[in-house]
């Protein structure tokens, strides 16, 4: 639908549409799209270096360049100058790519020298390392061999390195990144079949790596699509299904009880799709998803319980959500988002990482942990939580955690990346909104810079100042967040008269000239989302959902004075139900703006937003295992005192609370019942 902008002169040609995805009729984009027989996508990933970040997630990636992802080689074995990826004779798995896959566009966005000359070092080290038969990386994953005999290549880590590979590509023009990939893809074609991503036998031993190249083989198909889009051989399309084909077929109603298989298996049919162009697979991937989602993941913001695997019969939001999915989850949103134009993609992406992420790590980016759950009122040491998988789980730390601390190290940078997208008809997409500047190529070929200004996630305001040589014309597209219902635009402090319709975009068509200005306000209004197994509530606002504010008291455990481990306990209650008015559910709430973001937003104390509630405590509702016990079912009888309580964003609590019970005194309500031992 067309709306009539009440603007004068300046704007008389502009064209407005909201649409539900970017076109891809045209084919004008100025970037490299797919060729036949591969399905022409509406959007088109900017290479790495377009997109700088500004503000606060600027400063995310300062700190994680002076924290643990810039200097983990300082701590880590696994990145010891003896590791397999440099020809030593020690392992060269998965660690090693997980890690330089982030920090190598980490390195490029923040333009640090100690960190380019490392990044430098290392993709000279993947490009040096490969042999005459194509095969690259270390020579331990090139022949296995189990305790039964049995031999294969374990080419899962090529399918995680060659994201740096591409990047480096991008970032350089590198001419050598084509032909080396080339041959090892014709290493890849030439394998005997008994040896290409096989099945282990039994007996194979206690080395269970190779296991995981057939589960995520569906991780090489970007790889493929991206050189076949390079090159047009046609032989790389036939290695795309042999992989696909490949990959592990679901034992059971789930796909996968891993978080992580999990996490980039539910995509793998999407992105064929691309090649097959057949509808079915796409929506398999959504089938995934929804299916796993709707059992498992009862909290807000689109994680589930998977302390490593899902566990039959635990569905409360107590149950955690392992470091390493934030990034695998979010990658197969960046796809898939691409491949569709849908921008409840995007809508993903930032539930994920404005809501949990932050809280995965120390504001100082100097340790993490492996598990992050919606209600998490306590990090300990403890080895014995209510988890699936047992030791220590939820203290902050830089020395455990074999690959989350490596892994942690794409999702920001990797955010930085996607905030914009290139469209297929020559223009370009603000997808996911945050500070920083875009410098790119539009239909025709002229450059573009646009500047970003804003407080999102905070705050819905956004300001774009474009910068060009000279006018020129070309689509800009503006997401309308799926929780946006009230999205107003100005152009040069002329309002646009558009009908917003949430997860959808505005589509502005013009010619554009240095200085024009446009302005987006995105009214974010309160709601509560009711959980239907129990009955418990959160609070959410815009794109964050919030905690009972809990205090804080940090206490060593272990680790080094330099790298030290971190305990975090409460100071303040945090058992808290919230009173509810049965006709106007939000009424006591009331929404404190505190004024400028501060650099690093993702604490308790800095807060930019916090929300005051009515709420009384729950005396038998304890800690078990020193893990809080279950939600029981709402409504729930208290006869403690009605108290102010203060919430923050989810991001910017360590210690969260956010499926918090109801408190009502109605006939039907209940008594919550202790599970403490006794």
């Amino acid at each position: 639908m067309v709306h009539a902008a009440t603007v004068s002169e300046p704007l008389d040609s502009m064209k407005v549409t909201v649409v539900s995805k970017p076109a891809t009729g045209a084919e004008d984009s100025a970037y490299l799209t797919h060729r036949p027989p591969l399905s022409t996508h509406p959007m088109i990933k900017l290479p790495l270096g377009a997109v700088r970040p500004a503000g606060w997630l600027k400063h995310q990636l300062d700190l994680m360049a002076g924290g643990m992802v810039g200097r983990l080689p300082e701590i880590s074995k696994d990145l010891a100058p003896d590791n397999g990826w440099f020809g030593g004779e020690n392992d060269g798995w998965e660690e090693q790519p997980y890690w330089f896959r982030g920090f190598y566009s980490l390195a490029r966005l923040t333009g640090d020298s100690r960190l380019l000359a490392e990044a430098d070092r290392w993709i000279e080290a993947v490009l040096n390392s490969q042999q005459a038969d194509g095969y690259f990386g270390a020579a331990a994953q090139k022949k296995c061999v189990g305790d039964n005999g049995q031999e294969m290549c374990d080419l899962w880590p090529h399918m995680i390195m060659l994201d740096a590979v591409i990047r480096h590509y991008e970032a350089t023009s590198d001419e050598r990144v084509i032909p080396f990939m080339t041959r090892f893809f014709a290493f890849c074609r030439d394998m005997p079949d008994d040896q290409f991503v096989p099945s282990c036998r039994e007996g194979w031993g206690k080395n269970w790596h190779p296991h995981i190249q057939r589960v995520r083989a569906g991780d090489m198909l970007p790889h493929l699509y991206w050189l076949f889009n390079q090159t047009g051989e046609e032989w790389l399309l036939t290695l795309a299904t042999r992989f696909y084909r490949r990959i592990t077929k679901p034992t059971d109603e789930w796909l996968d009880h891993h978080v992580i298989h999990f996490t980039q298996r539910f995509g793998y049919p999407g992105v064929y799709s691309t090649q097959t162009n057949d509808p079915r697979h796409l929506a398999l991937s959504e089938y995934w998803y929804h299916q796993h989602l709707g059992t498992w993941g009862q909290q807000p913001r689109g994680i589930f319980g998977a302390d490593e695997k899902i566990t039959t019969g635990r569905v409360d939001p107590r149950q955690a959500f392992e470091t390493c999915g934030f990034g695998e989850f979010a990658k197969n949103f960046y796809l898939l988002g691409r491949l569709t134009g849908n921008a409840m993609y995007a809508d993903r992406v930032e539930d994920l990482l404005f809501n949990h992420f932050p809280a995965s790590h120390t504001p100082d980016w100097k340790g993490l942990h492996y598990l992050t759950a919606a209600n998490q009122p306590q990090l300990d040491a403890s080895e014995s939580h209510e988890y699936w998988n047992k030791g220590h789980m939820i203290d902050y730390s830089p020395w455990l955690y074999r690959c989350c601390r490596h892994n942690v190290a794409m999702t920001w940078p990797w955010l930085v990346e996607n905030l914009w997208q290139a469209t297929a008809d020559g223009g370009l997409a603000a997808w996911m909104y945050s500070a920083c500047d875009v410098t790119a190529r539009i239909a025709g070929g002229k450059t573009v810079k646009i500047s970003e200004e804003t407080d999102y996630p905070f705050r819905g305001g956004v300001k774009l100042t474009v910068s060009c040589d000279s006018p020129i014309t070309f689509p800009l597209y503006l997401r309308i967040p799926r929780w946006c219902n009230g999205f107003g635009v100005r152009i040069n402090r002329q309002s646009l008269e558009t009908e917003g319709i949430p997860g959808q975009y505005l589509r502005i068509e013009r010619t554009w000239a240095k200085g024009d200005v446009v302005e987006i306000d995105m009214a974010m209004s309160l709601s509560l989302t009711t959980w239907p197994r129990t009955g418990s509530v959160t609070v959410d606002r815009g794109p964050l959902s919030y905690s009972v504010k809990i205090g804080e008291k940090w206490r060593t455990c272990g680790g080094t004075d330099d790298w030290p481990e971190w305990e975090v306990l409460p100071t303040t209650p945090w058992n808290y139900g919230l009173v509810l008015d049965g006709e106007n559910p939000l009424k006591d709430f009331k929404v404190l703006e505190k004024g400028q973001v501060a650099d690093q937003p993702w604490t308790p104390d800095a807060a930019p937003i916090e929300i005051t509630a009515t709420a009384k405590r729950i005396p038998n509702w304890t800690l078990v295992n020193e893990t809080v016990d279950e939600l029981q079912e709402s409504p729930i009888r208290s006869a403690e005192p009605e108290e102010t309580v203060t919430m923050i964003p989810l991001g910017c609590a360590r210690l969260r609370m956010s499926c918090l019970p109801v408190i009502r005194d109605v006939p039907h309500a209940q008594e919550w019942k202790s599970s403490a031992k006794t």
